[in-house]
């Protein structure tokens, strides 16, 4: 089989893993460690976390984005319960309804804009509180950065904390982006999250560079008391998850983590300036993090399609996605932009 070698921009899923995240698999490849979290590099990847997020900050390691966000959400909710989030969320539109099967809740949305929910447009769910035939709002869950690259500020989750915990609920965080969100906001993690009054985070790293492995983080204490269970029963507990925890190790060592969304930022920037220079296309939101969302003429993205690999976002308006990594390469968006001038000219 032929080797691809070419990178795309259609996910940063679609990256390899950083030499120095592979270089530390490799190190902690040695020997026998006890299984199941008992060992020396889940302990040291678990005080990193304190570290980050404070004390209180309770760390559960599991293979995917999908389980972080299923099982930290059964985590706090009861079945009666429903969760409001975005309507372009993970959760409602890319977790093949995981969220309503696991956590039998019902999954409530909110339309808007540029991916960010506030609290004016979740009051349309606050109604039926206390009412037995009405399934009862337990949490709010924001995306950070939002499907759609957006970022919230330290002060709109602030807000958004405040609102939830005054009506009787939580806020969890789907952080699988959470990297390029704090280089944007050039803020420490803790400061959008803990001090933010987020009770639930999930926190990826395989979109910046990691392998594979997610981590939930009950950043309030009493919310993981019987996490441990329901990692178990939800097929999460890795045999060996010393090769979890020792990419978090190398992850935030020298702030790799910060280098690598850095680096898949500035990307996004400069493609979104060179995008900017073609009046046929029209960038559709603030670029933010590492997302681009542009309306280029469909027969034009066909024929880029052939070349480079992206998906499309809304093909009734004919608007697109374009992912930098943290690979992405300044040739790799000449190359792109040469093609699209040669395209649009037809």
């Amino acid at each position: 089989m032929e080797r691809i070698v070419k990178r795309g921009f259609g996910s940063d899923n679609n990256a390899g893993i950083h030499p120095e995240i592979l270089n530390e698999l490799i190190s902690v490849n040695q020997g026998h460690v006890i299984g199941y979290g008992h060992d020396v590099y889940t302990d040291k990847a678990i005080e990193i976390f304190k570290q980050q997020l404070g004390d209180n900050a309770e760390t559960f390691f599991v293979f995917t984005g999908t389980a972080a966000n299923v099982l930290g959400l059964s985590a706090i909710t009861r079945a009666w319960n429903s969760i409001i989030t975005a309507s372009t969320a993970h959760l409602e539109q890319d977790e093949c309804g995981a969220p309503e099967k696991m956590t039998g809740c019902k999954v409530l949305t909110v339309d808007t804009p540029d991916g960010k929910v506030d609290a004016g447009l979740i009051e349309k769910h606050m109604h039926g509180i206390d009412f037995e035939h009405h399934s009862q709002p337990k949490v709010i869950s924001i995306t950070q950065s939002t499907e759609m690259g957006t970022v919230y500020t330290a002060a709109e989750i602030r807000k958004l904390a405040d609102f939830a915990h005054s009506n009787g609920m939580l806020l969890h965080m789907d952080g699988a982006r959470i990297a390029n969100a704090a280089v944007t906001l050039n803020l420490p993690f803790k400061a959008f999250t803990t001090d933010a009054g987020v009770d639930v985070l999930s926190f990826g790293g395989t979109k910046n560079g990691m392998l594979s492995g997610e981590a939930i983080c009950f950043l309030r204490p009493g919310l993981s008391d019987d996490f441990k269970y329901i990692r178990k029963q939800g097929m999460q507990l890795a045999s060996k998850m010393r090769f979890i925890s020792a990419q978090y190790i190398a992850y935030f060592r020298n702030d790799l983590w910060k280098l690598n969304a850095t680096h898949s930022n500035l990307m996004a920037k400069i493609f979104a300036d060179r995008l900017q220079e073609f009046s046929e296309l029209k960038i559709t939101q603030s670029v933010q993090s590492n997302g681009i969302f542009v309306i280029m003429p469909q027969s034009v993205a066909e024929k880029m399609k052939e070349h480079y690999f992206f998906y499309p976002w809304d093909e009734k308006r004919s608007e697109y996605r374009l992912m930098t990594s943290w690979d992405t390469t300044i040739e790799d968006i000449e190359g792109f932009i040469v093609l699209l001038k040669r395209e649009l000219i037809k």
